[in-house]
């Protein structure tokens, strides 16, 4: 299960060598923007990139036709479904 991060302030602190540093002060600059908007926007593009890939399923032509047959026609209730169901509260 994944961590969940709680930070309240908007401060996120980086442990670096003097020489990476230097390396992204030095490409930040060539690239005419502050070190925070050039190491934060390639970090914002791989997390929401790894946040879909987690939150999406990959179904083969084979799988989704199977999915698709079962929500068409779904298999009957068994013993242990009809158990759940009953626990359930009632509706009002």
């Amino acid at each position: 299960m994944p961590r969940v991060a709680v930070d309240d302030n908007k401060r996120m602190n980086l442990r670096v060598r003097p020489e990476q540093k230097a390396t992204l002060v030095r490409a930040a600059a060539l690239k005419h923007t502050d070190l925070t908007d050039f190491v934060l926007q390639p970090a914002l593009r791989e997390a929401k990139k790894v946040i879909e890939e987690a939150e999406r399923i990959m179904l083969s032509e084979r799988d989704s036709l199977m999915v698709l047959k079962l929500l068409e026609k779904p298999p009957a209730p068994n013993a242990r479904l009809r158990k759940a169901l009953a626990s359930l509260p009632k509706a009002k």
